[in-house]
This record gives C-alpha cells, structure tokens and sequence, in this order.
C-alpha cells in the first residue's frame, strides 16, 4: 500500500508531502485545483515517460517519491530477477533534471523505467473512464473468470506441461527442418564420407609414406652412398677397420704401463668395436636396398591422394582428414537415424499435448463452474449501480490451440437494455456503463486475490443520487480488504472515505501553486455542505453533509 507521496518542483507543485493510511480514502477538490496534477506526479513515479515541462522551476530538479508497504505482494521474486534488494518498505523515487533527463531509483538503486513500470504496475492501478478498455480485452474477463474459479494452482502446473509441449513440439520442428535440408547434402556427404573412409586414413601414415618415398626415389644414390661407406671401412690396404686393428693391437701393450694408459686402450678398444658393427650394418643395408618400382609407384598414388584430399578439404594434415571425416560420419548417421528420432520425438509430443491437455480440462471444468455465480453477481450489481436490465451471456468454448491461460476462448457478451441484442463490451456498453462493470469486477476481484493501490479517477461522473452511495458503498467494501482511492466530485462518494484529503491552490506574489491537506471531521463537514450546496453554507446543506458522515 502507498504510505507516503512526496511531490516537489512538479507543474503547479512547489513542496508537498502527504502520508495515507490503508481502507477507502476520497480525494475531493473543485475543478481545475489540481487532482489531475497530483495523478501525473504518481504516474512519474510508477513509471511514466516525463519531459521538461513537468518542471515548476525550470533550473531546480523535480523529485517525487512514493513509499510503499509492500510485504503483502509476493514481489520477492521480482526484485531477485531485476538484481534489487528487497524491502517491506520500498520506496520508488524520480528525478527530472534541468537538463531534461530523467533518473529512476527503486530503494536507492538506479534502475530503468522500465523496470520501474513493472514494480509501478504491481503496486498501483490507476482506473479512469478512459482505462476501461481493458474490461473489453479476453485475457482481463478471463483473469476475472479464474480469480472466481480458483484456477491459479491450475494454472501454475498447466504452464509448466506448457512449457515442456513447447519444447518437445520445437524440437520436432527442427528435426523436421534438419530432415528436409539434410536430404540435399545427405549424398554428397556420403560420396566425401566413403571417399576419405577408403583412404584408411591413421595418424603419422603420411609422414612414413613420405619417408618410404624418399627412399625408394633415392635408391641408386643410397646404394653408392652405402657401397662407398662399406668400402672405406673394409678395404684391405687402406681399411678404416684395418688401420683401428693395428692401433687396437698396439695400445694394448701400453695398458700395462699404468692407469691412462690402460683407459686410452679401453676407448680404442670401444671405437673399433663400434665401427665393427656400422660395417656390419651398411652390408646388411647395402644387401636389403633394391629398386621396386611397382612399390614406388603405389607410395606415389597413396601420397597423391592425401594431398589431394587435403586440398579439398583445406587442412594440411592426416588428422584434420581425420576430425572431417569423423564429422561427415555424424551428419550421415544423423540423416539415416534421423526417421527414428522423429518418430520418437512424436510420441513424446504426442504425451507431453495428453498431459497439457489433462490441465487444460482441469482449467476450463473450473471456468464453467464459476460462470453462473460471475453472472449473478455482476447483475446483481449493475442493477444497484442503476443498470436494472443489464444481462451477460458468459461461456467457455473449447480452443483448437493452446493458449498461455489455457484452452479456451471465452465468449463475453453484454446487453444494457431489455430486447436489445448481445455485443461486446467495446462495441455496445457506454463508457459510463464500462466504468460501473469494472467498479463492479475490481469489486469481486478484491474478494478473491490481493489487488494492488486502486486509484479511481472520477470513475463516477455522470451518475448521482442513490447510484453514487452505491458505488461509495462498494469503493469502502473494498476498502475493507485492500487500499482504495477516489479521486471524486460527488459528496455521496466522498463521504464514504476512511479519510478525506482536499486538493486545493494557492495564490502569493510568488504565485500559484497546488496544495493539498487532510480534512478534519470539521472540515469534511463544510467540504461535503459545499458539494452538496455551493460556497454559501446553509443550515440544510451542513445538515445533510453531517447525515453523510454518519
């Protein structure tokens, strides 16, 4: 609930600040002193668009304030998701600058106007003639409808089988959609995928075919290489192994003259049995090397293909043809399974529409057996808001799609008039008609969930007489249960109020500016006389502000 607005530097308003209390509260004041002005300030700081004009002064800033009572609104989770700190005592306040801009703050965190509106609409619902509009939209009757039927828990588990029919139904669709692209790729893909596949392709064979290529191109020049090595190292005169002979045999009769002597021998000893085993080495490869050039031809064709795979897959290596091979294989099998996974994915679509379909019963079984008492009431008290023969004709038919509130269309049609024919609210009911329906549906809403502030702007001009108590008499009900205001020109109303507050200007040679005060006993007393009968006070127009009272 608003616990206390405070306005300053907006249009005639120079410094004000009001606090209020919970029940029905009236707000009364002559034409043009400035109840439409204290409505915009409010409506700055629930979240709506400003411009300089709004400034009183144009050099200082505007500021206006609202403080809430907002530990009976479930907004927690609100306040997590756009990251604020939560309070039972929030306040929203709005700064217009010189400048032009505007800043928005919600317990002193800077935030977006738009999240602002959404806090604003959750705390305060301002309601004029020109706002019943939405008394003509569906999914407003069928919120109605659904407070009175009990529907929210209904409604809660409907949404999430919702959610998961969405999700099974979307991922149909994509593979559905992957199906009827894939089919064009899916043979050019198989011809690249057995392409690659009867290249045998392992990691490090393109380095070991290379090398093996290398050889086989070199054969006759490894082969000199290996003969003239074998040469040096066995050659009688001139031998590498002949002349270590004789060295060997020589440093052996050093290595009994002492220790270095002996260790010398030993690393003579070490070379020559070294360069024994290359000699034996190069007559064994000498003897294995021979020219093959079916082998070298083959080696050629292998090498040919890798590279020319690699070009055409643009990678430089056997693991990249690897990795695309591998993908191609997925995109293949992904085509060919894609029939079962489909089928499987239909099945379990077909599951998921029985089970929001289950709650979509529950929702609509509910809905219907609500509709006889929402009609009753709403006539019952249209007839003593002065609409004696106003009749609806309220159903639920089935829908052909699931909606966000369920399966059903609802057919809500009005007739203010005996003989005449049903329409819609927005085509056969008056505004002054569409103000009394709504009064009458926040009415019964209030018995059924928490509403937020209701701020009625002169919701009831053109009525008078008996219409107006009842429609006082229905703001103070409400009143009962939740924060009513009513911005009003009717005493009848006015005097109904918890408290009563009076919009009023100023004059000074500084200027004009709006105020705006709670009334004591005393003063609604001459407040009501004067609605009732005009500046001149008489005894009967004080009689009878005083019998309102009462």
């Amino acid at each position: 609930m608003l616990t206390n607005l405070s306005i300053q530097n907006y249009a005639l308003i120079d410094d004000m600040n009001v606090s209020f209390a919970e029940g029905f509260t009236t707000i009364t004041g002559e034409t043009g002193a400035g109840k439409s002005i204290l409505l915009g300030g409010l409506s700055l700081v629930l979240g709506k668009r400003a411009d300089l004009t709004s400034l009183k002064n144009q050099e200082r800033k505007c500021i206006i304030e609202a403080d809430f009572d907002v530990s009976k609104y479930s907004l927690k989770h609100f306040f997590a998701n756009h990251d604020l700190d939560y309070e039972n005592h929030t306040i929203l306040r709005r700064e217009i600058l010189p400048s032009g801009k505007s800043r928005a703050f919600v317990n002193d965190s800077p935030v977006t106007l738009d999240v602002m509106k959404g806090l604003g609409e959750r705390l305060v619902d301002v309601h004029s003639q020109h706002q019943t509009l939405r008394l003509t939209e569906n999914d407003f009757q069928l919120k109605v409808v659904d407070a009175l039927a009990d529907n929210q828990d209904n409604l809660v588990g409907y949404r999430v089988h919702l959610s998961a029919y969405k999700k099974a139904a979307n991922e149909l669709e994509e593979l559905l959609d992957f199906q009827a692209n894939s089919n064009k790729e899916h043979d050019y893909n198989s011809f690249l995928l057995k392409e690659l596949e009867s290249a045998n392709l392992k990691d490090g064979m393109q380095e070991s075919l290379e090398t093996e290529y290398e050889q086989l191109n070199n054969v006759e020049q490894i082969m000199e290489q290996l003969s003239l090595g074998h040469q040096l190292l066995n050659d009688e005169q001139m031998g590498i192994l002949g002349k270590l002979a004789d060295l060997k045999r020589a440093f052996q009769h050093l290595s009994d003259y002492g220790d270095n002597y002996k260790s010398l021998n030993e690393r003579v000893q070490s070379i020559f049995i070294e360069m024994d085993d290359v000699a034996g080495e190069l007559e064994t490869l000498r003897d294995g090397v021979e020219a093959n050039p079916n082998r070298l031809e083959t080696i050629n064709g292998q090498l040919q293909l890798l590279y020319d795979l690699q070009k055409k897959h643009q990678v430089g290596t056997v693991l990249e043809l690897i990795a695309v091979r591998d993908q191609l294989s997925g995109k293949v099998d992904a085509v060919e399974n894609i029939e079962s996974k489909i089928r499987e994915k239909e099945q379990e679509l077909q599951q998921k529409t029985k089970e929001v379909e289950t709650w979509a019963i529950k929702i609509r079984d509910a809905r219907n057996a609500v509709i006889p008492k929402l009609k009753s009431t709403l006539q019952e008290n249209l007839y003593a808001l002065g609409m004696p023969s106003a009749t609806f004709k309220i159903a639920i038919n089935p829908s052909d799609s699931f909606k966000v509130n369920g399966k059903d269309d609802l057919v809500f049609l009005f007739s203010a008039n005996k003989g005449s024919e049903y329409g819609e609210l927005k085509k056969v009911a008056s505004g002054g008609e569409l103000s009394r329906i709504m009064l009458t549906i926040k009415a019964i809403l209030a018995q059924y969930e928490q509403l937020p502030t209701m701020m009625f702007d002169e919701i009831d001009t053109g009525v008078s007489g008996e219409i107006s108590n009842r429609m006082g008499e229905i703001m103070k009900e409400m009143g009962q249960t939740m924060q009513v205001f009513s911005i009003t020109h009717l005493p009848q109303v006015a005097s109904k109020g918890r408290q009563q507050f009076k919009v009023f200007k100023e004059e000074d040679v500084m200027g004009t500016t709006t105020q705006m005060k709670k009334l004591t006993q005393e003063e609604r007393v001459r407040e009501l006389a004067e609605m009732l009968g005009g500046k001149t006070l008489s005894e009967s127009a004080l009689a009878h502000a005083k019998q309102l009272l009462q």
